[in-house]
Order: structure tokens, then sequence, then C-alpha cells
């Protein structure tokens, strides 16, 4: 059911350099609280509906090519009777109840489709998940820029959603080749896309207000990452295994000598007793 809260509700800002402003108020005629669980799901279900092509097609037994004779005669085989090799119930036959094609359009009003929008923007703004960006002058299009923007937010592991006051292509072409970032016009989104993003950045001028220009601060250059690149990875783990092969060579060679030298050594025979000692002996034994 639907969900409503009065406090006017706020979002952070940021320049499209990355820097921190003062959090804004958003538009209170839009932003209201109402978040109408029911009216989303059939503006989203609609949406969904509307992509299909609804491609798939068989074909009945007055289709399928061939069977135009009787497979055998009507008596004296002892089989059952057949008309046609293509009945349904033949391999290569037709198919019976099968799809034949179909629309899966569905019309949401326009009244409607506006609440389901509005539930899902407001949802994100509940969420603190709705950022606003003074201006997006990108005087070329830059990726680059447009990867230090989303990690000065912290937001370059999510899906994020960047509406912008109409058409401007040199964002639409700093996000396209960004897999999780979609980039369109604020007048052209859908609950779909609003929903389907983790965070939703707005341009300033499109709700209907703009934001004073804000100095830019310079950010400190990141530290070099301590993740060492795949070459130089494999070509450690190259060397390693090389060192341990040379050191199981090693270990293998000094085994081999150390056996080769019991081997070659001759047994000690036991030292002969002298001949007085032996002769003390055995009259120790007459005794």
């Amino acid at each position: 059911m639907a969900e409503t809260t009065n406090p006017t509700l706020k979002a952070v800002a940021y320049t499209a350099g990355g820097t921190e402003r003062e959090s804004v108020e958003l538009p209170g005629d839009l932003f209201d609280g109402t978040v109408n669980m029911p009216v989303m799901h059939q503006a989203v279900k609609a949406y969904l509906g509307n992509q299909r092509l609804g491609l798939a097609y068989t074909k009945t037994r007055g289709l399928v090519t061939g069977g135009n004779q009787k497979p055998w005669k009507q008596k004296g085989t002892g089989r059952a009777r057949q008309g046609s090799r293509r009945a349904p119930h033949f391999v290569g036959g037709g198919t019976v109840f099968g799809p034949t094609g179909r629309k899966y359009n569905q019309t949401v009003p326009r009244q409607i489709r506006a609440l389901a929008r509005k539930s899902a923007l407001n949802a994100r703004a509940r969420e603190a998940a709705l950022i606003v960006i003074d201006n997006f002058n990108y005087e070329s299009p830059s990726t680059k820029q447009m990867v230090s923007l989303l990690g000065a937010l912290g937001v370059t592991d999510k899906k994020v959603l960047i509406l912008t006051d109409g058409v401007k292509n040199n964002v639409f072409l700093s996000g396209r080749n960004l897999q999780r970032t979609h980039v369109m016009p604020y007048a052209d989104v859908s609950t779909y896309h609003i929903l389907w993003s983790d965070v939703v950045l707005v341009e300033s001028n499109a709700l209907g207000y703009e934001l004073a220009a804000v100095e830019e601060k310079a950010r400190a250059a990141r530290p070099k990452s301590e993740t060492k690149s795949r070459g130089a990875e494999k070509a450690e783990r190259k060397t390693a295994k090389a060192a341990t092969k040379n050191s199981n060579a090693h270990k293998t060679a000094r085994k081999a000598a150390k056996a080769a030298g019991k081997s070659a050594k001759p047994k000690a025979k036991s030292a002969k007793k002298p001949a007085a000692k032996k002769s003390a002996g055995k009259k120790k034994k007459g005794k």
C-alpha cells in the first residue's frame, strides 16, 4: 500500500567535479514521501511486458510440409487407420495448441505512470540514494572525468542512474562505456530505470532550480594501489615456480650423490682378534 511521510526530504549535493556542497531541499510537490508499491509493480510489469516481442511460433498439421497421401491402405494391414504422416502423434507432425505469436503489450494510464515514477524517486530519496549534481557542463566526452566523479561519490561499484536536464550528448558518451552506469534525460526516465539503480544522480536544473557555482577543491592524488598488474603477478609466479623447481632439483641431486656414496663404500669387516687374545679366551673356557 501507499506510504506517506510529511517531512521535507533533503539530498546531498555535489559539483560535477566531485566537490561536496551543502545539502539541498528537494521540491515538495514531487518529493512528498509517497511510496505506492502496487502502482510501481504495475508500471514495471507493463514496461517489461512491452519489451517482449512475442515471436514464439509453432506449426499446426495444416502448415507442416508433407503428408499429402495416406501412409497405408485403410484395411487389410492389421494396423490402425491413418490419413496423414503429419498428424500430431507422428514424428515430424504438427503441434497441437502450440504458441502462434502473441502481443504482451500493456497500457498504463498516464496518471498511474506519473504516480509510479514519483513513488520510485521518493523511495530513493528516503534511502538517501538520491544525489543532486549542480551542472553537468562537459565540454567534450570524458569517461575519465565521469569515473572520477563516481569515485568521489563512492558509488563506483554500484548501479548508477544519471539524469540530465535535457539531452546532453557529451555526458551520455562519457558514461556509455561504463557497465553499471546509465545516462538519460530526466524527462525520459521510467519507474523501471529508477528501481534498477542503486544510486540516482540528478542535475539540479532538471528539478527546477539552479545551484550557485562553487569553486572546485583540489582532490588529493590517490596513492598507487598495492595490487600488482596481471603481467607482474604472472612474472612473479613464473620466477617462484622456477626457483622451486631449481631447489627441488638440487635436493634430488644431493640425495642421489649421498646414495651413490653409501653404495660405493665397502662394508667394514670386523677386525680379527690377535692370536694371543684368542688363546687366552680358549683357556678361560677350559677352566
